[in-house]
């Protein structure tokens, strides 16, 4: 017997108080008007029933229903459709346990994820601030000094302009990157998908690269020799800017007289593009959070040589939304392999 079914439970009460009375009028009263001992018996047992059905629904199952509604009241409507009152077969305080059980589950991950969010939120907005603090205050550090008289300074004048220029530009740079991820993110930027030669356009990389390039004494090659046709199917601008980037940061942090080298690797409906150079190399430690806006392996190293801390970030927010993805391994002194797939396309 399902002695937690409520239907059940009141039954055995009035089952319970028939027998008592039985027992109680066979044993200390005469037999004589058995039949009518026999029916109020009966009665009592079926009014015991009846009292009980209603104290067990108005204090119990109606309490439980208006918690069970409270807590669900902003939740689906396939939760709120649960009538405990007309689910005796069912077990409605196991049914509305189960349920509360499984609300509170999903508040406590639903809880979580909220968390998670508010503080890449305090850390995204503190690193915007950090960013910009710095061509901010040097800006207003050079204009000050011209105006207590250093633009009469013929020394240091055309100088503290050329600064104070540069970091404005820095300045817009981070805007720009900012603007551009918002709108990623938002779905703002449509993709002009077109069929290409990304062959061709590693070259024309490598070529708007080659002064940064010279500089260290880099070499840009591909890995074997170079294919001469691979046709792709994306935005041929959005994939530039993620072959400058991933380019430019292998030139940044590679070493004097080393290579960087783009790879591409047939996988039947795909091409897989990996850009590998023999730098400084990431610890591994670093790589979970590589693509996070403003993430830096070495914020002093880094803003040394540049960059608004967002250009990996915009790199994954355009292939997800070729809804491709991308990838890096790395160690340290050994260099890096940063590796993303397209959709390969017939000419």
């Amino acid at each position: 017997m399902n002695i937690s079914n409520p239907k059940t439970l009141v039954l055995a009460l009035s089952a319970f108080v028939l027998a008592v009375y039985l027992l109680l009028v066979f044993s200390l009263f005469p037999a004589d008007h058995l039949f009518l001992k026999i029916v109020a018996g009966l009665v009592l047992s079926v009014l015991t029933y009846f009292f009980s059905y209603h104290l067990f629904k108005e204090f119990i199952l109606e309490k439980i229903k208006g918690i069970y509604k409270n807590i669900v009241s902003h939740k689906s409507q396939e939760l709120l459709e649960i009538d405990i009152r007309n689910s005796w077969a069912d077990d409605p305080v196991k049914s509305a346990g189960d349920k509360v059980a499984s609300w509170t589950e999903k508040q406590k991950t639903e809880i979580a994820t909220l968390k998670k969010q508010e503080q890449f939120r305090r850390e995204f907005l503190g690193n915007v601030a950090h960013e910009l603090k710095t061509p901010v205050f040097n800006m207003q550090g050079y204009i000050l000094t011209l105006l207590d008289g250093g633009l009469e300074d013929e020394n240091i004048n055309m100088d503290y302009l050329k600064r104070a220029a540069s970091n404005a530009e820095r300045m817009i740079s981070i805007i720009e990157d900012l603007d551009e991820i918002s709108r990623l993110d938002s779905g703002e930027i449509g993709l002009n998908k077109s069929t290409f030669n990304i062959v061709d356009l590693v070259l024309e990389v490598f070529h708007s690269l080659e002064i940064q390039a010279k500089k260290k004494s880099i070499e840009l090659k591909f890995d074997k020799e170079k294919p001469r046709e691979i046709f792709v199917f994306a935005d041929k601008d959005k994939i530039r800017q993620v072959l400058v980037n991933l380019i430019s940061n292998a030139l940044k942090y590679g070493i004097q007289g080393g290579w960087v080298q783009v790879q591409f690797t047939d996988m039947v409906d795909a091409l897989m593009v990996e850009i590998e150079d023999n730098g400084i190399g990431i610890e591994e430690k670093h790589l979970p959070r590589l693509f996070e806006r403003f993430y830096r392996v070495d914020e002093s190293r880094s803003r040394e040589l540049g960059g608004s801390g967002l250009g990996l970030a915009i790199v994954k927010h355009i292939l997800e939304a070729h809804q491709q993805k991308i990838g890096v391994r790395s160690s340290v002194k050994s260099g890096s392999v940063f590796h993303f797939t397209l959709e390969k396309k017939k000419k």
